[in-house]
């Protein structure tokens, strides 16, 4: 294993098939342009929109953010990673030893994360975040008798019964909040721990996404992907939110089973398939997760991992049902919950493409590029794909397929009218699986994308209070 690691990080990068010259990267420029525009049109219609009737519930559409230019003790360290990744991210990423990229990576997405944070302080920006009176640690101490706590949880999750939760206890399975009791019983209460806890595993889902693009397209690609991913303008908002939680669970159910659809591990498919049963109860939106799932056993052209990925994953909602929380019961009144408050005023007529401009802040300009690119070559990957006698797909097209996979389960939620608005935080397990479309871009013009990556989410969190 270590000598062929070694051979394949001491081999050039080569150039995925695309347009050579200025030719071939004009139509990313016109791509990241169009992006852009987008995100204009958004910020200039929502904010006549807002202020004609405040129907869109939000102070700077598309985000959930008010306008409040600031720097603070973060901001040296932000500008300091940014530098240091555009200048050195690309070079390190081809150099590195596989195990030392991954944890570079991680330790580069914690740092970026934690500076972000940190410009609106320790506390109003990470220990102060999850004990809001929306958020989960202010229902801690209800949890008192767990199972008697799971048994009632349907009884308050609509707006009338005393004692309703707080919008996102009432907003997620009862597997969100149980995480924050748990850290509460093992000593690691209060905002602080809960908003590292947060922060590290959303950091780790880098890693992820490493591991499950080296899996299914090749070491390649994966190193080509690893400074995007690591410098993601959506670290804004993993420091510190709970979505950055679950988009870490999530990223690693998907890893776990392309190791073990390619690796044939018993093992691996197991904890995929348990994460996976996890993830669903940490958000009533992430079973569309589903998706990439099943485009990881496309891509490899087996069924093998899927009797212990579903029974792994069932015994979460057995055990849960069996405690006395039934989510079939539970998510029909987060809708009724969700139309008595903001989601029942806000209009689908801007959010369904406004939170698509949302998503382009968050996912990057870089990533908008990629995004083309992709698209370009989904015809052929698909055909080929789902081609019964063809041979696999080719790295470019298995990572075409997997960003198309997510690509698609964002469309699914926009399209649901569940998700108007706050999608740049809720939208983060669907975009690590956007951002390695960057793999695509020539070689030749990384580190200015890489800029605009980080220009983008230095500018968010510089300019906007993105406070929920």
């Amino acid at each position: 294993m270590k000598t062929e690691e070694r051979s394949d990080s001491s081999r050039p990068a080569e150039e995925p098939a695309a347009p050579a010259g200025r030719a071939g990267h004009r139509p990313d420029l016109v791509a990241a342009g169009v992006s852009a525009l987008l995100v204009a049109v958004a910020c200039g219609v929502g904010w006549a929109w807002q202020r004609s009737n405040g129907e869109l519930q939000a102070q700077w559409p598309p985000l959930l953010a008010s306008w409040n230019p600031h720097v603070g003790p973060g901001t040296p360290a932000a500008l300091t990673v940014a530098a240091a990744v555009v200048a050195y991210g690309p070079a390190l990423a081809d150099r590195l030893p596989w195990r030392r990229l991954l944890l570079a990576a991680w330790a580069t997405a914690l740092a970026w994360i934690f500076s972000l944070a940190l410009i609106e302080g320790w506390y109003r920006g990470i220990a102060r975040r999850l004990t809001t009176k929306h958020e989960y640690l202010r229902v801690i101490d209800r949890f008192d008798d767990i199972p008697a706590a799971l048994r009632g949880f349907t009884d308050h999750i609509v707006v009338g019964p005393p004692g309703n939760w707080p919008a996102h206890v009432a907003g997620h399975p009862p597997g969100a909040t149980l995480t924050f009791v748990w850290l509460d019983r093992i000593g690691l209460g209060g905002g602080a721990w809960a908003g590292v806890f947060c922060i590290v595993l959303g950091a780790s889902g880098v890693a992820a996404v490493l591991i499950a693009v080296r899996a299914l397209a090749g070491e390649r690609l994966a190193r080509r992907a690893a400074p995007f991913l690591a410098l993601a303008p959506f670290a804004v908002w993993t420091g510190t939110s709970a979505d950055g939680y679950f988009a870490g669970v999530a990223a690693w159910s998907i890893a776990l089973l392309a190791v073990a659809a390619t690796r044939r591990s018993l093992l691996a498919a197991c904890a995929s398939g348990l994460l996976f049963g996890w993830t669903c109860y940490l958000s009533y939106g992430l079973p569309l997760i589903v998706l990439p799932l099943a485009t990881v056993l496309l891509i490899t052209r087996t069924t093998r991992p899927v009797l212990p990925f579903l029974t792994a994953a069932l015994t979460v909602p057995l055990a849960f049902t069996l405690t006395g929380f039934a989510w079939w019961e539970a998510y029909p009144l987060l809708v009724e919950r969700y139309y008595q408050g903001a989601g029942g005023v806000r209009p689908y007529a801007y959010w369904v493409w406004g939170n698509l401009a949302a998503a382009t802040l968050a996912v990057g300009l870089a990533t908008a590029a990629g995004l083309r690119r992709t698209l370009t070559a989904t015809p052929s990957a698909a055909l080929g794909a789902l081609h019964p006698r063809r041979p696999a797909p080719t790295a470019e097209a298995a990572l075409t397929l997997l960003v198309l996979a997510a690509l698609l389960t964002l469309l699914a939620a926009d399209l649901s009218g569940m998700s108007k608005a706050e999608t740049e935080r809720i939208w983060q397990p669907f975009y690590f699986w956007l951002l390695p479309a960057t793999a695509l871009l020539p070689v030749r013009g990384r580190r200015g994308w890489l800029g605009a990556q980080a220009g983008v989410a230095l500018l968010v969190n510089h300019l906007v209070w993105t406070g929920w």
